[in-house]
């Protein structure tokens, strides 16, 4: 059988406002006819069924670019040995995806069917191979110890931990946490310095209304507990060859990874200009602005550019990220990276092309990046 990407994007599109109802039809026909599985997932369901949908997507739409499917399936496999899925565990998975789809679609057959069977099995041989791979040199989880607990507000800290075991990742990427006191529910946040030789990784967590792990995380973690983290994951990080200026843009936590980024720079000895503005609702929210300062102080081609929304008094620029994008200079033949919120990020993105930036010199995880959007959750 040969992939009909064609087919299975229409079939897909026909999901429409169903989506939710598909995703709670594939678990719960998955668990029915597979109860073991049910003990690998959370308690709470709602973020798994986005995150199967956000997967989805990506795959379904990376159909016709081989090299882009690859390498996220590459990485989904690397992250789903966590959960400790193995091989005899696809076959169950492609069923029920099958029957998910056959249950919502319009317009269902033979043609459509064999088109989503042979992309399952394609992606699923993908997976597999990454994960064997992957399994000969890394373990499927790190454990890390809590080196420091900084509660920098009511509803946010800055966490560095240590994986007992070397963790590979680039600047710019994002890891899962497990905290203790909920088993087998990840959430994603990104790191928040560069590589160091002594293994040290920063996280910038804010405790979201009814968030079990980034509430545990801020206001029950303290220095000495350790965590679980899974690979890393994620694709917006600096191409080694790039010379381009760049314009970082940081919304709330979202200056994670863009100050990893930051400091990769730094650490090459290369001379990049780099204006990184970073957003807050009131002047409070610039949680980071004394480091981001030493940054700057040791750097003289960085800007740091604070920008406040919110508090009429505030002595310095005031309005959204995406509003004040125009009172600068040219931005076309710069590179530029967005994290944060994704009312933000897409504003951004929107604002940057109309000024001229091309697409391709945009990055952003908006799907989490793969799964989940790293930092907020």
């Amino acid at each position: 059988m040969s992939l009909e990407p064609r087919l299975i994007k229409e079939n897909f599109a026909q999901l429409g406002t169903s989506a939710d109802k598909a995703a709670a039809y594939f678990y719960g026909r998955l668990f029915a006819e597979n109860p073991r599985l049910r003990a690998m997932f959370p308690p709470a369901m709602d973020a798994q069924r986005d995150r199967l949908f956000h997967a989805l997507t990506k795959i379904v739409w990376s159909l016709d670019s081989p090299g882009t499917l690859a390498g996220y399936l590459a990485q989904l496999s690397r992250d789903h040995r966590k959960f400790g899925v193995l091989r005899e565990h696809y076959p169950a998975v492609g069923a029920a995806l099958i029957a998910t789809l056959r249950k919502f679609s319009d317009e269902w057959t033979p043609e459509v069917e064999a088109a989503w069977t042979a992309a399952y099995q394609e992606a699923s041989g993908l997976m597999l191979a990454a994960a064997d791979e992957d399994a000969a040199q890394a373990p499927p989880w790190w454990v890390a110890e809590v080196h420091d607990h900084d509660r920098r507000s009511h509803d946010l800290a800055v966490l560095t931990v240590r994986p007992a075991q070397p963790l590979p990742y680039i600047a710019g990427q994002y890891v899962t946490v497990q905290a203790a006191r909920w088993p087998r529910v990840w959430r994603p946040y990104s790191i928040a310095n560069a590589p160091r030789s002594d293994g040290m990784m920063r996280l910038h967590v804010r405790a979201l209304p009814g968030g079990w792990v980034s509430g545990s995380l801020v206001r029950d973690t303290k220095a000495g507990d350790s965590v679980l983290l899974g690979p890393a994951l994620g694709t917006m990080t600096l191409d080694p060859e790039g010379d381009r200026d760049l314009l970082l843009l940081a919304g709330g936590t979202g200056l994670a990874p863009l100050k990893a980024l930051t400091e990769q720079v730094i650490m090459s000895g290369r001379h990049r200009n780099i204006h990184l503005l970073v957003g807050a609702r009131a002047e409070h929210g610039l949680y980071d602005l004394p480091d981001l300062r030493l940054l700057e102080s040791s750097y003289p081609w960085l800007q740091v550019i604070p920008v406040v929304s919110e508090e009429p008094g505030y002595d310095g620029m005031r309005g959204r990220i995406p509003d004040v994008l125009s009172q600068f200079h040219d931005w076309e033949d710069h590179d530029v990276y967005v994290s944060g919120p994704t009312e933000m990020i897409r504003s951004s993105v929107g604002e940057l092309q109309r000024l001229g930036v091309p697409p391709a010199r945009i990055h952003h995880d908006l799907l989490g990046a793969e799964d989940s959007q790293p930092g907020k959750s």
